[in-house]
């Protein structure tokens, strides 16, 4: 089969609003929680229940990814999406293991850490795109604890192997101090400080760049581990966290929220096509960035409520208006819903300057450079700033159909059926990205749609 004939075999059509919507969408559980619970209840010594589990490629990766190191995870059949975790008997990680991150960069930034705790050297490996993908700053910090890292390609990218330090048994007065910069992916901070009251001594770590990226997120990863009886401290005007030594350990059982920041292509899909669309289970308070989304929707011009039925919180957004632009935007804390942001602004009534987002040139893919390159596809104005990205609105009129490109990136697949809500004609490759964090993408929106 030739390429082109594979390319459009591969091709989803994206459906055509056509008329408002009047939706509720059930989104599956969050990503960013899923993953860091898992990381802790491996790092405990009990067995944990972690309730509403997404269960995805990314989150698949996670779990692979523990068993190889020697931590049991057992779906229970009847739920699929409630896995209990069990660490090794003798706090010990397998070491000599092989450990596959595909492109999800929670399993390549949180899982090292592990294998500072390994019996043997842990070899790391992803996806190709992965290569791509910067990993220098938590390596260098995994390394500043005394590890050894052999990287088997570019240095600071995958794949390579962590052999552990001999942690000395002596009891250290004074936390160890490492230095980092984190302005590549808050996920660098992250994976260090999941692991820092396992370090002897505790940890100490100082962010040297200027910019926290997605400081949310690490807000989420410091109140998991206070919830793992984890004493953590966080002084983010300096840009310094502590860590004190001691043991981790979940509650028996873990609840995962609803993954707000994938709720953004279905509320936003409400002021492209008009109409309502709800989703049941919005926490009151949330440390995701994706808690943001309603403020946000609401500045673009939606409606937005928070209604309780039988006990159960929606967040409703109601578009059919015109869509506000922004001006100068910051997206620092939650650029992760960029993609969904820009597809909504990409039908507004003036420009909108993204800002504070520059480190999603690191993402799955270059997000910006794949934006603007989206965009323009479909005949509209877009271009990258320094920091993040200009959408310049065109007249509706202008906007043609086209055969979008995903990249391997999920966000980007959900950004390409956003845009064909209201640009008939779509077409989509590799909606199969959606897999990453949305398995039943596709299903979902035909839903929404129904």
């Amino acid at each position: 089969m030739g390429r082109m004939e594979a390319l459009q075999e591969n091709l989803w059509p994206a459906p055509y609003a056509g008329k408002p919507l009047n939706a509720t969408v059930v989104v599956p559980g969050s990503k960013s929680l899923s993953n860091r619970y898992l990381i802790l209840a491996a790092l405990g010594s009990e067995p944990v229940r972690l309730v509403g589990l997404l269960r995805s490629r990314d989150t698949e990766l996670m779990m692979e990814a523990l068993r190889a190191l020697g931590v049991r995870c057992e779906v229970d059949v009847e739920t699929d999406t409630t896995v209990t975790v069990t660490p090794p008997a003798d706090g010990h990680f397998h070491g000599n293991a092989k450990i596959y991150c595909g492109l999800a960069g929670t399993v390549m930034r949180f899982v090292p850490g592990l294998a500072m705790f390994a019996d043997g050297p842990v070899d790391f490996d992803g996806d190709e795109q992965a290569y791509a993908r910067p990993m220098k700053p938590v390596l260098d910090g995994l390394r500043q604890l005394g590890a050894t890292i052999e990287y088997h390609g570019e240095e600071g990218r995958l794949p390579f192997t962590i052999t552990p330090p001999a942690f000395d048994s002596a009891v250290r007065e004074t936390p160890n101090v490492v230095s980092i910069d984190s302005s590549g992916s808050s996920q660098f901070i992250s994976g260090l400080l999941l692991i820092g009251s396992r370090v002897p001594g505790g940890l100490e770590l100082h962010h040297t760049g200027k910019k926290t990226p997605s400081l949310p997120h690490i807000r989420m990863t410091v109140a998991d581990l206070k919830s793992a009886g984890v004493d953590a401290i966080a002084d983010e005007d300096v840009h310094v966290w502590g860590v004190a030594p001691g043991t981790v350990q979940l509650p028996g059982q873990v609840t995962v929220e609803p993954d707000l920041s994938n709720a953004a292509p279905f509320l936003g899909a409400a002021l492209i096509a008009g109409g309502t669309v709800r989703v049941p289970h919005w926490p009151e308070t949330t440390t995701q960035p994706g808690g943001l989304l309603p403020g946000y929707l609401e500045r673009m011009g939606a409606q937005v409520s928070f209604p309780e039925k039988n006990g159960i919180r929606y967040c409703e957004v109601t578009g059919g208006h015109a869509i506000n632009g922004l001006g100068d935007f910051d997206l620092t804390a939650a650029g992760e819903i960029a993609p969904s942001l820009a597809a909504i602004l990409a039908f507004a009534d003036k420009p909108t300057n993204m800002i504070g987002i520059g480190h999603l040139r690191g993402h799955e893919t270059n997000r910006l450079e794949a934006l603007v390159n989206e965009i323009t596809r479909i005949g509209g104005e877009a271009r990258e700033l320094p920091d993040g990205l200009k959408i310049t609105p065109v007249s509706a009129g202008c906007l043609r159909p086209a055969v979008m490109e995903t990249y391997a990136d999920h966000r980007m697949a959900t950004f390409a059926a956003m845009l064909g809500l209201r640009i008939k004609g779509i077409q989509v490759e590799n909606i199969a990205a959606t897999a990453k964090t949305l398995p039943n993408f596709v299903n979902m929106w035909n839903d929404m749609l129904s």
